[in-house]
Formats: C-alpha cells, structure tokens, sequence
C-alpha cells in the first residue's frame, strides 16, 4: 500500500491547485477580455467618427458659405482644405490590421485634425468647441453643446449664433 501513495505529492498540493487555478482564470479572463475590448473600441470607435463628422460637417458648411459670399482665396478656405485632406487620411480600418509600414499615428493625426479645426474657427471668427465628442444629456430641448437652450440663457453666456441670424446682426442677437 505505500507504493501507490507518493508522500511527496502532498507537499506541493497546493501549488499544484494554484497553477490549475491559474491556467483556468487566464484562459477565461482572455474570453472575457477580448468580449469587454471589443466593445469599448466599438463605443470609442463611435466617438471617434462622431467628432470627425462634427468637424467635417462643420467644414462643408463653412466651405458653402464662404463660396456663396464670393471669397474663393480667403485663408478659411485654406484651414478647410487641409482639415478635409485630414479627415480623408484618417483611417477607415483597425490600424491594428493594417502592416506596420502603411500604420498611422492616429492620436496624432486627430490632434492635427482638432488643431485644424481651432484655426478654423478662428479664421471664420467664431469660439471653436469640442463639444462633438462630449456625452450630451437625455433631454429634448437640448443646444449644439448638450445643455438645454434655458441653460445658454441663464448663466451668462451668449450662444455662439442662433439659426435666425441674418448677415450683418450682431451675434447673439
């Protein structure tokens, strides 16, 4: 009877039950992992592309107006073409997956875009605002940055511009 039983054994049963632990919590935190990744990059991902679409929506506009005002060699025009060549460099695929020759520096590349889209604003005389990426609230009677209109009025600051504005009105008014 004491050839089958090996006293040796014992003395590392407990690291033998911690490596199986081990090997089982890795295998199912990896499951896991890829299952909470996947959807943080999709959620981020969304962010992503709805501030690059503020921003080229934003640039398209201001590239209509200044086009219908007659003013084809103005410098807005100038930040307009540079912010929509960078939006088109911007990658449509998981960089991830693209070979690291062809890879892009995406935080760079957005920091680019967002300081483009400073300039611009600038150029056009108006206060630039990232408010694209921030998280707006559930109500209905919401503005451009998220607040409800109400929430512009009171505490002292001025809209940006109101869609009634015609040219020559002072801003605001």
């Amino acid at each position: 009877m004491t050839d089958n039983f090996d006293l040796e054994s014992l003395v590392h049963l407990e690291q033998i039950f911690y490596d199986s632990g081990y090997q089982e919590g890795h295998a199912h935190g990896r499951i896991h992992g890829l299952i909470e990744g996947r959807a943080l990059g999709r959620e981020k991902g969304f962010e992503m592309w709805e501030e690059l679409g503020f921003y080229e929506g934003f640039a398209l506009l201001w590239k209509s107006v200044s086009i219908l005002q007659g003013r084809e060699d103005d410098r807005a025009l100038n930040h307009i073409k540079h912010l929509l060549t960078l939006i088109s460099e911007f990658p449509r695929a998981n960089p991830s997956v693209i070979d690291k020759e062809g890879s892009v520096d995406v935080p760079k590349l957005f920091r680019q875009i967002r300081s483009r889209y400073k300039a611009l604003c600038a150029a056009v005389g108006i206060r630039p605002s990232l408010r694209a990426a921030e998280k707006s609230l559930p109500d209905d009677d919401q503005g451009m940055d998220g607040g409800s209109m109400s929430d512009q009025q009171t505490n002292g600051k001025e809209p940006i511009w109101t869609v009634d504005n015609r040219p020559g009105d002072p801003i605001g008014s």
